[in-house]
């Protein structure tokens, strides 16, 4: 009668390692993941906020599209005037005039020189 109970707590314990090594190794596949993938972008995303809210009159700029050309306008669209990623951004690029959405800057260079 002690050798069936001996035997099923044996079994339990060997399908009990069998799930902490599945835990574990699920464990390491999310935590690759998470520090290969989801961290650096989340650094870039924040990076890149923090530069388009440093946007300034006289800035230059590129768009998402490739439009190069210099900051002339800045207008907000909240109430408040606090800085958001839907703010109205007057560019001049030659002779033509664009409003585009602030979040839609995919870089910012330096300021224009004064002519």
């Amino acid at each position: 009668m002690t050798v069936p109970v001996v035997a099923s707590l044996a079994a339990l314990q060997v399908a009990g390692n069998q799930v902490a090594s599945m835990i574990f190794m699920y464990g390491a596949i999310f935590a690759i993941f998470y520090f290969v993938l989801l961290r650096p972008q989340q650094k870039q995303r924040k990076a890149h906020n923090e530069m388009v809210k440093q946007l300034k009159k006289g800035d230059e700029v590129v768009t998402a599209g490739g439009l190069v050309g210099e900051v002339m306008h800045i207008a907000p669209r909240a109430a408040d005037g606090a800085v958001g990623m839907e703010d109205r951004v007057t560019i001049k690029s030659g002779e033509s005039r664009v409003v585009i959405e602030r979040g839609r800057i995919a870089r910012v260079g330096a300021s224009a020189p004064a002519a």
